[in-house]
């Protein structure tokens, strides 16, 4: 096998000798190899085998996924610049992260329960999901910090004016009833938290976007070798695990990346009657294809549908709807 990268790694937990160890990836007879070597103290290896395989993105999308694992438990490449430095540490957003980081590690769980209920509470009440409300990032910033006025409010990423004028009174009526031993401005934070434990925190945070990337990158493989086979949304459902709701999304998904998928269409609009398919084709055309509801309305007005018949008509107007986008891209594309 032929080495065509590695770098070395190392670690110090503070109570033992540095640990050491080895990312590389290799080639041998057009199959792609990627692992890890953990090096002892005495010099014996222990090997961990990451990815074999023919398909050279889907080793890159296991080595990031893999190796910000390794990067959030402490380890740092010896050479660095190599590959995969955080981007955002030391952007616009540092200051932002920081104190995202710190909320996490160090707020009040008491707090941040009691704001959760809250949350949950108000949603409720006005019939809408929980994160229109206010994303769990807010309501962790507001466990660490306890701000107490609606000045302080606005100093924490992600509260403007708005959010502060509709919910601020709410919260301040909560974490006034603390005790702080904090306090405004938070400059206090950048000094206090440590590097070495924001820069695991945010290799943490890439580590879920690239399992992400990872799962996807399989998911559109199996559908593309699917439909290839010609499946319908059924089998690939058994297959794969996933509603056809979710697949009809993951079909969108990969038209815009250029990846044919009429076969598959053309399969689950067989059964559809071609005057049905003009009058919503005609509704795109007149009503543009952002919202779906307008089309409905305008095709099927108050029309009933049968059990099971909404879900099957929306899932049919994406269906068209990939159609559509297709023949507008290809037009734009031509002129």
């Amino acid at each position: 096998m032929q080495i065509v990268f590695m770098n070395q790694m190392s670690r110090n937990d503070g109570a033992s000798d540095e640990n050491s160890a080895q990312v590389w990836i290799g080639e041998e007879e057009g199959m792609w190899r990627l692992g890890w070597r953990d090096i002892e103290p005495d010099g014996h290896a222990q090997d961990d085998d990451w990815y074999e395989g023919s398909s050279w993105q889907e080793l890159l999308c296991v080595y990031r996924h893999r190796l910000t694992m390794k990067l959030s438990e402490g380890y740092r490449p010896v050479i660095e610049g190599i590959f995969h430095e955080p981007e955002d540490s030391k952007g616009k957003n540092h200051a932002a992260l920081k104190l995202q980081c710190y909320s996490e590690l160090y707020g009040s769980e008491e707090l941040y329960t009691e704001l959760c209920a809250w949350r949950r509470r108000k949603a409720a009440a006005g019939r809408k999901a929980p994160y229109f409300i206010a994303s769990n990032r807010v309501l962790r910033l507001i466990s660490a910090f306890t701000p107490q006025t609606e000045e302080e409010l606005l100093q924490l990423p992600g509260i403007g004016s708005n959010k502060a004028a509709e919910h601020g009174a709410d919260w301040i009526e909560m974490t006034s009833k603390l005790e702080r031993i904090t306090a405004f401005p938070l400059d206090w934070v950048f000094r206090q938290l440590k590097e070495e434990e924001f820069l695991s925190w945010l290799y943490k945070q890439k580590e879920h976007k690239y399992k992400q990337e990872l799962e996807n990158y399989r998911m559109s493989r199996t559908m593309l070798m699917g439909i290839a086979e010609g499946l319908t949304l059924d089998q690939l459902s058994q297959n794969t695990g996933m509603s056809r709701r979710d697949l009809v999304e993951h079909l969108e998904g990969l038209e815009k990346e250029g990846y044919d998928t009429e076969l598959l269409i053309r399969m689950e609009l067989e059964s559809m009657p071609d005057t049905e398919q003009s009058a919503i084709w005609k509704a795109f055309e007149e009503l543009g294809d952002t919202f779906l509801k307008p089309v409905m309305q305008r095709v099927y007005g108050q029309e009933p549908a049968a059990e099971g018949g909404m879900e099957q008509r929306y899932e049919r107007l994406r269906l068209i709807r990939i159609r559509f986008r297709r023949q507008h891209f290809e037009k734009r594309d031509a002129v």
